[in-house]
């Protein structure tokens, strides 16, 4: 159950209206890496965590609706920004003159034909008001969500998320001299670094945690890392152990002649029966702990999604 709250979790400011701004902050109500997507992110990803890790589940939807509280910040930024133009271009029948304060005096005609020159769609056919939309008028798109149903792989999928909407916040910031404006975008930018370490705990917290999924990696092609560009690059990527999988990387310098020996790796020099048994043996395990954690997690019986609680008197 979701209850408004009208007062916002930041007091979003604007000294002076910002057309063109106003469009650029788009990106971070409609656009892919905007508040929107990362709000329908959690919030989907957290339906798939519900039985087998209910205090993710908490944390996500947690997130998820501090990031529609951010959505609502971006969208009343925006509207602040416009403060103003929306009245002139809803005034149809008058012409009047139209004076704003933005670094010194400037015509109407000015202050609209910023918002048109960045974004045609922002003051034609949305008014004004923020939709939906990025900075380009480009329709949110669900494609933007990314929710693949292993709690381990959306965390890892959270925290780039987090990381880019972080920086899109930094190159925001470069863009406008409003001390108000910057506020509130300082405030967002450091809440996606507190949800970056959020969701990396979480991740850490559930163990084993890699690979992602069930099935283990295949021994006979895991260690091979492949020289694939001219000149030769060694680092922790492509040589010593390979981090928590007790083997080491196999540098393989000329692939052409590996695959040409090995006739697609077909014919392997080494054998692998030992370890191909043990893939087996922990895909089994794996297999029965993962299908065991959700089963003995759902109730018997009529599924009910909420436990309500008798209010205590």
């Amino acid at each position: 159950m979701f209850h408004h709250v009208k007062d916002l979790q930041f007091n979003a400011r604007v000294s002076r209206p910002d057309p063109r701004f106003a469009n650029l902050l788009l990106e971070q109500f409609g656009g892919e890496n905007g508040e929107l997507a990362a709000a329908m992110q959690y919030f989907t990803q957290a339906f798939g965590a519900k039985v087998p890790h209910p205090d993710k589940y908490d944390m996500l939807m947690d997130i998820a609706t501090e990031e529609f509280s951010h959505l609502e910040i971006v969208g009343a930024t925006i509207q602040m920004l416009l403060k103003g133009v929306n009245g002139e271009l809803k005034d149809a029948a008058e012409q009047t003159d139209f004076m704003v304060a933005m670094n010194g005096k400037v015509a109407k005609e000015s202050v609209i034909h910023a918002a048109l020159a960045a974004n045609p769609q922002f003051p034609i056919i949305t008014g004004g008001g923020p939709t939906p939309r990025n900075s380009q008028g480009v329709p949110w798109c669900a494609s933007y969500i990314h929710s693949n149903g292993d709690l381990t792989v959306d965390l890892r999928s959270n925290l780039a998320s987090e990381s880019r909407a972080k920086l899109v916040y930094e190159h925001l910031m470069k863009f406008t001299d409003d001390p108000y404006v910057k506020e509130t975008l300082s405030f967002l930018m450091t809440r996606e670094v507190t949800h970056y370490q959020m969701f990396e705990a979480a991740l850490n917290d559930i163990q084993p945690n890699f690979p992602p999924g069930v099935l283990a990696a295949d021994p006979r092609y895991l260690q091979n890392v492949y020289n694939l560009s001219d000149g030769a690059v060694r680092g922790p990527w492509n040589e010593g152990e390979i981090k928590g999988m007790g083997v080491e990387f196999n540098y393989v310098a000329d692939p052409l002649q590996q695959i040409q020996e090995t006739e697609g790796q077909s014919k392997l020099p080494e054998d692998f029966s030992k370890e191909l048994k043990a893939k087996d043996k922990l895909d089994k395990q794996m297999s029965e702990t993962k299908s065991a954690e959700v089963k003995n997690a759902e109730p018997d019986g009529v599924a009910q999604w909420s436990t309500y609680k008798e209010k205590v008197k």
